[in-house]
């Protein structure tokens, strides 16, 4: 069957036969690949800037946002069965008995460091036609938002994030007056770094629980993405146009900022404006530029003075996935048209090359098998 590989010794790309995989456990489950998201990530693992192999491989099989029908099970699996839309997390735990996080399956917290992750560190991801996982790493999905569930896993980026975001804000009353679980955003104001699909997944979830969301980007206002924006009701400035201090001067006191960009230079500037009791989540892992002249006397004032909270967040749980399968629902109910034009191009797995070198543009491009 055909798969996509990156080969780091000889730093290629390619489309490669591999042999079918079998169910080996009880617990197994054979997938039939439908759909692999592309993300930086892929691209900077077909960059070669980093990704590993399995042990003894010489080539790493990528892709880790995806969407799958079951096709077969092992003898003791019960929480899927043949005919469904599962999507399968990414990370799996390290082997140590002393890593807490591991042991009680949150890997994505690992205190080694020696998990495995599909497609990015260690074992073979999604892009190809067949994959045998475990069912425990199996997140069932509704028929009714298939056309959209290959955004399941970047979406687990923000429920993960934003499921933090409360923990921490239980420190002090924050609360809306006569707000409901549903709508606790409702007097809160949000910053978006970022237009690609983490930023723009990460602003629909903002704008659903009520806040009031700003999404900062580069694109010109007026474009497709400020009208994307719009359309879900949220604001959109451009760092084209706009500075910073008139981004923050737009917003007011920004009880959040949600970064989604991966450029630290934007990210450190924006936080000089956090607001009151405000939570700065970082998501995007920059890449190794030039150092950043930054006014550490001023960050730490603020965190000091005005109680703010600082914390990064990656990879992701089985509640951020059930919580992103749901809230794509939602989504899709309030605004349809948003959520679909998410997903701006299927292509043939042929166009592996372009789709790695950046080349097709679009929000999120996606092999379809």
């Amino acid at each position: 069957m055909k798969a996509v590989a990156v080969i780091p010794k000889s730093r290629r790309v390619e489309l490669i036969d591999v042999e079918p995989p079998e169910l080996s456990g009880p617990s197994q489950v054979e997938l039939r690949m439908l759909e692999v998201g592309i993300c930086g990530t892929d691209k900077e693992i077909a960059a070669f800037e980093y990704g590993s192999p399995p042990p003894g491989a010489d080539h790493l099989v990528i892709g880790h946002e995806s969407l799958a029908e079951v096709v077969d099970v092992g003898a003791s699996v019960s929480r899927v069965r043949r005919g469904d839309l599962v999507v399968p997390t990414v990370r799996r735990p390290c082997p140590h008995e002393h890593c807490v996080a591991c042991r009680e399956g949150r890997q994505d917290f690992c205190y080694t460091g020696d998990f495995t992750e599909r497609g990015i560190k260690e074992r073979h991801g999604y892009m190809t036609e067949l994959v045998v996982d475990d069912e425990s790493f199996l997140n069932v999905v509704p028929p009714e938002i298939r056309e959209v569930a290959v955004l399941v896993e970047p979406l687990t980026i923000a429920e993960k994030a934003l499921a933090q975001v409360r923990q921490v804000q239980q420190r002090l009353p924050w609360g809306c007056a006569g707000s409901t679980p549903s709508d606790v955003g409702r007097c809160h104001r949000a910053v978006v770094l970022g237009a690609g699909p983490v930023g723009l997944l990460g602003a629909m979830a903002l704008a659903a629980e009520g806040f009031q969301v700003t999404v900062f980007s580069r694109e010109p206002s007026g474009g497709p993405k400020a009208a994307l924006v719009e359309s879900f009701g949220a604001a959109y400035v451009s760092g084209a146009t706009d500075s910073i201090e008139t981004l923050a001067t737009k917003v007011g006191n920004i009880d959040l900022v949600y970064e989604a960009v991966g450029a630290s230079a934007v990210a450190f500037e924006v936080m000089k404006f956090l607001g009151v009791n405000g939570v700065f989540v970082f998501t995007g892992v920059p890449g190794r530029r030039k150092p950043v002249t930054i006014d550490t006397d001023l960050l730490m004032r603020h965190l000091v003075l005005q109680n703010q909270v600082v914390f990064g967040s990656v990879n992701a749980g089985r509640d951020a996935f059930e919580a992103a399968i749901r809230d794509l629902g939602r989504f899709l109910e309030r605004w349809p048209q948003a959520t679909r034009s998410l997903v701006t191009g299927r292509h043939p797995v042929d166009a592996y090359a372009e789709l790695l070198a950046g080349k097709i543009g679009g929000i999120k491009n996606v092999v379809a098998f």
